[in-house]
């Protein structure tokens, strides 16, 4: 069996095609595919604006910067996420204020969230972890009732959905990421999706250098901004891309199922749940240990045996600059204990059904030794 990555994009001659005709024609950036793919974000998740951007990272550095979180405030967010949820709020001098996982979803757990809540709490970010809706409903609730925003940090979950809405519907912000493991690629890239058209046009702004057009047509720069553009290049491989999208989140919703029946009854591990009303855009599939002494043992014995296997996530309040900058205490069981025995096993779209049964029986013969 040839190695198996833990994810891997998939690009077809479209996709080389739509990229090939963009390099041959006047405009390799700052022309007309990336509003052509904007629009097709919006079209596929019923949003009514869509900004793309360089990557996930900057999507989340816009929306806290268009959202004014600043020094002092306080927003509560999910520890198991990457750590660009909360670097950009650093960056932008809020102080991320962590929330304890479920057990069942490895989601933020939505009724630990309102005691954390003070006075200076300005939004909730909820993470779409592993492409699964966190209980969002429970959350639009809590943020209404104490006039928070929610600004979604969906970089997993583009095609997936909550209720009848998809990912990218609702929120004050929903940004997302088109890094080759997820659920389409750009390459590199990202997006902010919102309802709001005054965090639109500001969005647009901060996206390039904050410079607009005055009364006279001079570029005249009003804000301190960026360069988070994404290039026409680009645009034009998520423009292919997302034509597919609904087949690539089916295809891995297949994969899901050839694992729950291959990985039925082997009571060492834990396998993961959707989300009750949610429809996960399964970018992730993270299993558990019973016991936190088969970790590192079983992760070491699948790379042995030519499997990707990923650790997603540590704690985001455990790696070394947290521990140094504030969070030296910080500690969370179920959290805690979700970092000491998951391991996150291959899925992506064109995993076959016979490498879903080499993995299941590596990981059978491992418990069986």
């Amino acid at each position: 069996m040839k190695f198996i990555p833990y994810g891997h994009q998939n690009i077809n001659s479209k996709d080389i095609k739509a990229v090939t005709d963009t390099l041959h024609s006047d405009w390799l950036t700052q022309g007309p595919k990336v509003k052509e793919f904007e629009d097709a974000l919006v079209e596929a998740t019923g949003a009514k604006y869509a900004v793309a951007v360089s990557n996930g990272t900057s999507a989340l550095h816009l929306a806290y910067l268009v959202a004014g979180l600043k020094s002092g405030d306080e927003v509560i967010t999910s520890p198991n996420t990457f750590v660009a949820t909360t670097n950009m709020l650093l960056t932008v001098g809020a102080k991320p204020v962590f929330c304890d996982i479920r057990r069942d979803t490895y989601n933020i757990d939505e009724s630990k969230i309102e005691k954390l809540i003070t006075r200076k709490t300005r939004a909730i970010v909820p993470v779409h972890f592993a492409g699964n809706p966190p209980e969002m409903k429970k959350i639009y609730a809590l943020a209404k009732k104490h006039k928070l925003l929610v600004i979604e940090d969906g970089a997993q979950a583009l095609g997936a959905s909550y209720g009848k809405d998809m990912i990218g519907a609702r929120g004050d912000m929903v940004t997302f990421s088109f890094h080759p493991v997820k659920s389409i690629t750009t390459g590199e890239g990202g997006a902010v999706l919102t309802n709001n058209k005054m965090y639109y046009e500001r969005l647009l702004l901060l996206r390039s250098h904050g410079i607009e057009k005055d009364a006279k047509g001079f570029n005249v720069q009003t804000l301190l901004g960026y360069n988070y553009r994404l290039p026409d290049i680009n645009a034009a491989l998520g423009t292919s891309q997302i034509v597919r999208l609904k087949e690539f989140i089916s295809k891995r919703n297949r994969v899901v199922a050839w694992y729950e029946k291959a990985l039925a009854g082997i009571p060492e591990i834990v396998l993961p749940k959707e989300t009750k009303g949610a429809k996960s855009a399964w970018h992730l599939y993270v299993i558990r240990m019973r016991s936190p002494k088969d970790r590192l043992p079983l992760y070491n014995f699948l790379k042995a045996h030519d499997i990707g296997v990923n650790f997603h996530y540590p704690a985001v309040y455990s790696h070394p600059y947290y521990r140094k900058h504030g969070y030296k205490k910080t500690s969370l069981p179920v959290m805690d204990e979700y970092h000491e025995t998951a391991i996150t096993i291959p899925l992506f779209q064109d995993l076959t059904r016979d490498e879903v049964g080499y993995i299941a029986r590596t990981i059978k013969a491992y418990f069986s030794k």
